[in-house]
């Protein structure tokens, strides 16, 4: 199933929220993305007609088992990178934005590799 950028940054949003609180709400990740209510409304249709979410009968918002695996790949992408760049030494705000970015164009493979590549470095020259 594609997925696209923004439904990626959505399911993202609503993991990291689900971390913070135990119940997440439209109007939550409307805050925390800047976005209007609308557009989230509009959102969260479409990630449940595509079964990524449910949401329960007083409009709390969950991640299905699927949803939940694809949240947890663009999370775990976008903090590797983050403090890849950092390590770089990019700027924290800088590796963040760029990280978001390149999140969601980084193959699955491409990651794996790159992830083996740092570890093997670090534990090379014991950073």
């Amino acid at each position: 199933m594609k997925i696209y950028e923004s439904g990626e940054n959505y399911l993202e949003t609503i993991l990291i929220l689900s971390k913070q609180n135990k119940f997440v709400r439209s109007v939550d990740i409307a805050d925390k993305m800047n976005f209007s209510k609308p557009s989230v409304s509009r959102a969260i249709s479409v990630l449940k007609n595509k079964k990524l979410i449910f949401v329960d009968s007083v409009g709390f918002i969950f991640l299905t088992e699927e949803g939940e695996n694809i949240a947890k790949q663009i999370y775990e992408k976008h903090c590797f990178l983050t403090d890849f760049f950092k390590f770089l030494g990019v700027e924290e705000e800088v590796a963040k934005k760029d990280a978001c970015k390149v999140e969601h164009a980084m193959s699955q493979e491409t990651f794996e590799k790159l992830k083996v590549f740092f570890s093997n470095l670090k534990e090379k020259d014991k950073i």
